[in-house]
Order: structure tokens, then C-alpha cells, then sequence
């Protein structure tokens, strides 16, 4: 992909035998991401292969056409010399197909009026809405789960002692039942000890942490255990700031992510952890009040074939899955424990070929939290 004004990226070697890097031009057409180049005119002045395929339209076809013909908007009312950020657009992509997305515009400061447009893939479901509504009905759910796993536990603890009683006098024949009596009862307590996870309304401490340390930690459990014939590839952007977040339960959200993708890849599959900054990023806060910036970026990615697109805009409701053995529960508890931090996630299908995505966007750690743990 040729970027009018991109001159090669050049690094200075450690040893005698590095090679170069590659340049600007052959780091953007390896991009997973669509990427437009368009002039101070709203034409399209160049295209990576991702944005090929997103708009089924060869480079030579795309070139020289206006980006309202791409896209459905004519992007003139935008500020050239400014980056924005746009989030859960619905474009008009060629032959009028409809596609959702969101937008980064960002100026190209060798070209004055020419801008390159990133087209991130969305869920087909609105995350804000998802989140107003989960937080509106929460309480009374939570209250209901709560209520419910204490009345249940009672008699599954009454139900595995009269099993085990029953076990020490058992004939050789029934003690086979007796233990299958005990192994349904103590999945039951194990799925309701999850239960009372996406029930507990406590407030989780706040804190200033380096995001890519939990995801060290998340790694190692994971290689160590469910994940062990996974390749797990990380893509890091190592100057990120603190994130604001809880420890646990950061940890426990990459954790379940992973489980998530090495049971969506099988065995030998593929696992990519990536972190990036995006500028522009927020959502308006409850209540009415200024807008939370997420601009913290967390993405478990696998090349495993998705959720089912019947269930994909509820995958965050509790008991949802397409899984025989799931409970429909890790993803429930990635949402609420997200929520809890102020942040969201977002699941998608994206890229040539299709990968399955989930993305967490983060608040980052005030500057005052930075200089507090540091004196």
C-alpha cells in the first residue's frame, strides 16, 4: 500500500546482523484493519487489501472514487486537521449493503486536508444500551441470584451427607450411585458458587495497575493449565499508562476470555492477546454527568469459528451458550466485573479470515493515582 507522503521507517540496529525493519507502507497493508486514504477532496486515494475486502472492490476500483460512495458519509463536515473517533456507525459499503463500525479519522501531517479512515468491525449490538440496561435491572437480579443460591445450597449439603451416609453401608453395586449422587451435587455448588459471582454488589477497590502485568500473570495460569496446546501470541503497545481497575478481577476477566478461546480453537489453535491506546474514546457516564474516557484497549482474540450468529447479540447474558457442557456464565461475569470498573466489552467477528474477537475498553488511572503509589 503506497501512502502518499510515507517514507520508510528506519531503526537503529543493535547488532551487525538485524535487518531492517519494513516501512510505514508494508506495516499498514498488514494491518487486520480496513484503512481508506482519502484527499482534502473526499477521495479515496489509496486502500489496504483488509479495506478491499470489507468493500469487495479491488484497489483499481476503489481509487479515485469519493468515500461517501465507500462508506455512506461524505466525512466533509470533519475537522481535517483534528483525529475523532466514531463509534457504532451504520455505513452504506458499495452495492448499498448496510455494515456497522466504528470510525478513526486521523490527519496525515505530511499531506495538509488528507486523512486516513480506520474501520473498526462492531458487535450488531448497541454496548451502551446493553450496559444502561443490565445496570437499571442489576440490583433486583442480583438480590433474586443472591436469595436463591442460599435457599439452593442448604439442601445440597443435606443431599451429599445422606449420599455419603448411604455410601459407607452401600453394597459394591449401589456405591457407584451413591458417587454419582455426590458428583451432581457438587457441580450444582460449583455453578451456584459462580451464580453468586454475578450476584455480589460489593464494591471492588479501585487502584493504578500495569495492565500488561495481569496479562502476564492471566498468561502463565492459563499455558499452565487450559490453554496448555495453545500458542498464546502477545501484541503489545509497551508505552500504555495504568489502567484503573481491580487486580482479581481483571485477572479473572482475561481468565475466562482465554478459557473462552481455547475452547473455541481446540487443540493447536491460535490465541492473541493485544493492548493499544485509542484516542477519543468514551461513553457517557450514568446519571447524566461528563463522559468517561475508555481509551485503554484489551483484545483476546482467536482464529476458532465464533459464537453462533442466533445467540451472538446475547452472549453476555447469564446462562446463554452454545457450549453442551457451558453454563453460561463466564461471559456474564466478564460484563458485570467490566462494568464494575466503568468500562465495557464488545465481542465481533473481524478480519480476512474471520477471527472472534472480545474487546475490553478501560478507563485509564488518574495522574494523581500514578504519583500516590509512587511516594
Amino acid at each position: 500500500m503506497a501512502i502518499p507522503g510515507g517514507r520508510l521507517i528506519r531503526f537503529s540496529r543493535r547488532g551487525a546482523g538485524e535487518a531492517e525493519l519494513p516501512g510505514a507502507a508494508e506495516l499498514l497493508a498488514a494491518l487486520p484493519i480496513a484503512i481508506l486514504t482519502i484527499d482534502g477532496d473526499g477521495l479515496v486515494r489509496d486502500c489496504n487489501p483488509p479495506a478491499e475486502a470489507l468493500l469487495n472492490l479491488s484497489r483499481i476500483s476503489v481509487v479515485g472514487r469519493t468515500i461517501e460512495d465507500m462508506i455512506g458519509h461524505p466525512m466533509t463536515s470533519l475537522a481535517p486537521d483534528q483525529p475523532i473517533a466514531a463509534y457504532d456507525i451504520d455505513m452504506v459499503i458499495p452495492l448499498g449493503r448496510p455494515h456497522r463500525a466504528d470510525l478513526t479519522v486521523a490527519p496525515l501531517p505530511d499531506r495538509p486536508g488528507w486523512r486516513v479512515i480506520l474501520i473498526h468491525g462492531r458487535a450488531s449490538h448497541d454496548l451502551a444500551a446493553r450496559r444502561g440496561e443490565q445496570s437499571s435491572r442489576g440490583l433486583p437480579a442480583a438480590a433474586a441470584a443472591s436469595l436463591l443460591a442460599h435457599e439452593i445450597k442448604n439442601p445440597l449439603s443435606g443431599i451429599r451427607g445422606a449420599a455419603q451416609l448411604l455410601e459407607s453401608g452401600a453394597p459394591p453395586e449401589q456405591v457407584e450411585l451413591t458417587g454419582l449422587i455426590r458428583g451432581e451435587v457438587d457441580r450444582i455448588a460449583r455453578l451456584i458458587d459462580r451464580m453468586e459471582g454475578l450476584s455480589d454488589t460489593r464494591p471492588r477497590p479501585l487502584e493504578a495497575l500495569n495492565i500488561h502485568s495481569v496479562l502476564s500473570h492471566a498468561r502463565d495460569l492459563a499455558s499452565a493449565g487450559f490453554a496448555a496446546e495453545r500458542r498464546i501470541r502477545e501484541q503489545y503497545d509497551p508505552s500504555l499508562p495504568d489502567v484503573l481497575g481491580n487486580r482479581d478481577a481483571l485477572v479473572q476477566i482475561v481468565l475466562n476470555l482465554l478459557k473462552n478461546a481455547a475452547e473455541a480453537t481446540g487443540e493447536g489453535g491460535t490465541i492473541t492477546l493485544t493492548t493499544a491506546y485509542r484516542h477519543g474514546v468514551s461513553i457517557a457516564s450514568f446519571g447524566g454527568g461528563e463522559r468517561l474516557a475508555l481509551p485503554i484497549e484489551l483484545c483476546v482474540i482467536d482464529d476458532g469459528p465464533g459464537a453462533p450468529e442466533a445467540i451472538a447479540d446475547h452472549l453476555f447474558d447469564p446462562f446463554v451458550t452454545s457450549k453442551p457442557s457451558g453454563s453460561g456464565i463466564g461471559l456474564a461475569l466478564v460484563d458485570k466485573l467490566v462494568g464494575e470498573m466503568g468500562g465495557i466489552v464488545e465481542y465481533a467477528r473481524e478480519g480476512q479470515p474471520g477471527r472472534t474477537v472480545f474487546r475490553l475498553l478501560l478507563p485509564r488511572a488518574p495522574v494523581a493515582s500514578r504519583r500516590e503509589l509512587t511516594s
